[in-house]
């Protein structure tokens, strides 16, 4: 017999609970400078428990092709990467009206 969602009472194979944390965030992507002149694209804004963020971030660096982390709540990637990461967080799943690039 399989298990059942704690949270939506569905089985597991049919629980919506990730969809529903991913429609529900405002993401926010930016860049900073850092020493030596170093550019990082910051991704900000995910907050949900129910979202694998080492898993997210893995895809992240794997798909821009860089190195990253993912501390603090905040995913850090290495380089410029603001106009592509959109694309990538709503193959991800996140809604594209609640990612904001500045």
């Amino acid at each position: 017999m399989s298990e059942v969602c704690p949270k939506c009472g569905l089985p597991k194979e049919l629980c919506v609970c990730g969809s529903i944390a991913k429609e529900s965030q405002t993401i926010r992507v930016k860049t900073v400078k850092r020493r030596f002149g170093k550019v990082y694209t910051i991704v900000e804004g995910i907050t949900d428990k129910d979202i694998d963020m080492k898993a997210l971030t893995k895809k992240l660096k794997t798909k821009l092709a860089c190195g990253g982390t993912y501390k603090d709540g905040v995913i850090e990637l290495q380089g410029n990467h603001k106009s592509r990461v959109k694309e990538h967080l709503v193959e991800a799943g996140f809604l594209p009206e609640s990612i904001k690039v500045k």
